[in-house]
């Protein structure tokens, strides 16, 4: 099969040819229909916190086709289309049962999407509806992560919701918090590139405003923000939320970041800012994401940019690196 695969840090994915995966007697094979192409994607080769070795395949967020099974595999059929969940897991603790699978001993994270072939396991496959698209299939993992932070944060109808980054976290995160009632949400972000993009995705308002941020997004939003979902992952926005949240408010922290980061501990204090992160996702929050789309939802769809083939991957990889137009690439492998 072919493979875009890492190298090293800082340096090209490399398209190479591998053998085709074999399963074991509790894997299934799927050929790969769409991978997204992920923002962590993107920081696992430039930042070795994320532990990338050579030859690694990156590529968490897919869809295909079953074309392989295990001797001990139940429940699914070659010819199946899935959408796997990348949360490697047991499928049999007491977390798993409940769905937490993120906190399953044999918790790890799936990759292998950036490939004509994955493996995987049987209790990571959700089948997709007749009426939804491997691309659909494709976006379920992102919408999954925000719908996980919108759960965690309490948003309750009616709050004044602040999405920091315009990223496809950010935007599915606008999507859900329109969905579940905010009165008004506003995307704030450096750039104009998904401007329009917010607003079709369910953001009342978009903020470009360096210069002050804090005061235009309170501006947009008719006051402080009941609820900051920093969405970005850079050090500085956690204390820039807490001066753009109300009194007793929430910061719902969604964005990766691996460097160290100061906060005016006494300021949040003060307005007694409650600071929630939010890990993944569940497996009945997978299944929402994914009933969304069977129901009709054509927002989240809107995420999707551009489709490319695998022999692509390496260059537009390397592009998506700086600030653009793109939001959500998928790959056909």
């Amino acid at each position: 099969m072919k493979a875009a695969t890492f190298q090293a840090l800082h340096e090209p994915l490399k398209v190479e040819t591998l053998p085709d995966p074999v399963p074991d007697a509790g894997q299934v094979v799927v050929e790969v229909g769409r991978c997204g192409i992920c923002g962590s994607d993107l920081h696992m080769t430039e930042d070795a916190a994320y532990g990338c070795k050579h030859g690694d395949i990156l590529g968490h967020e897919f869809a295909g086709e079953v074309v392989g099974l295990g001797s001990e595999v139940e429940g699914l059929k070659t010819g199946d289309l899935i959408s796997v969940i990348p949360l490697m897991s047991c499928g049999t603790c007491e977390y798993c049962h409940r769905g937490e699978v993120q906190w399953c001993e044999e918790f790890g994270l799936q990759g292998g999407g950036y490939a004509q072939f994955a493996l995987t396991r049987p209790n990571q496959c959700v089948k997709l509806p007749v009426d939804v698209s491997i691309a659909d299939g494709a976006i379920v993992e992102p919408l999954a992560v925000a719908l996980h932070g919108v759960n965690l944060s309490g948003m309750k109808t009616g709050d004044k919701v602040l999405v920091l980054g315009a990223g496809p976290i950010g935007l599915a995160v606008a999507f859900w918090a329109k969905r579940f009632g905010a009165s008004r949400v506003a995307v704030q972000d450096i750039a104009e590139f998904q401007h329009n993009r917010a607003l079709d995705m369910g953001a009342d308002i978009f903020v470009v405003d360096p210069s002050d941020p804090v005061g235009s997004a309170e501006r947009a939003l008719g006051g402080k923000a009941d609820v900051v979902f920093e969405c970005v992952g850079i050090p500085g926005l956690i204390q820039q939320g807490v001066e753009q949240v109300r009194n007793d408010g929430t910061i719902c922290l969604l964005g990766l970041c691996t460097k160290p980061d100061t906060l005016n501990t006494f300021a949040m204090l003060s307005k007694q800012v409650k600071l929630v992160t939010s890990a993944f996702f569940t497996r009945q929050e997978y299944e929402a994401a994914l009933e969304a789309l069977l129901r009709g939802a054509m927002e989240p769809r809107l995420l999707v940019t551009d489709t490319i083939s695998l022999d692509e991957t390496p260059e537009v990889f390397e592009s998506l690196k700086q600030r653009g137009p793109q939001c959500k690439v998928l790959i056909a492998p």
